[in-house]
């Protein structure tokens, strides 16, 4: 039989694990924040992130054209090269 993955004794552990399975630390999960300045830093740093990551989904947009643009090209020079039967 397979065996079932042990759950947290905590509740509130158990409920960090499922929201958060890289275990960040999340502020607010257990007491808010109600430092202004520290919520506009970690509004500016989730921007950072925010920023980063659009970045790199371009990236991976653009590497996937670029892989389709390369298999069409492929398949077009293989079509071209292949006698014609008929």
């Amino acid at each position: 039989m397979a065996q079932q993955p042990e759950l947290p004794k905590d509740w509130l552990e158990f409920m960090q694990q499922m929201w958060n399975p890289m275990a960040f630390p999340m502020p607010g999960m257990a007491m808010p924040t109600v430092d202004v300045s520290e919520i506009e830093k970690k509004i500016r740093e989730l921007k950072a992130v925010e920023t980063w990551l659009t970045l790199q989904v371009g990236l991976v947009q653009m590497t996937v054209k670029t892989l389709e643009m390369q298999k069409a090209a492929l398949e077009s020079l293989n079509a071209s090269v292949q006698p014609k039967s008929g």
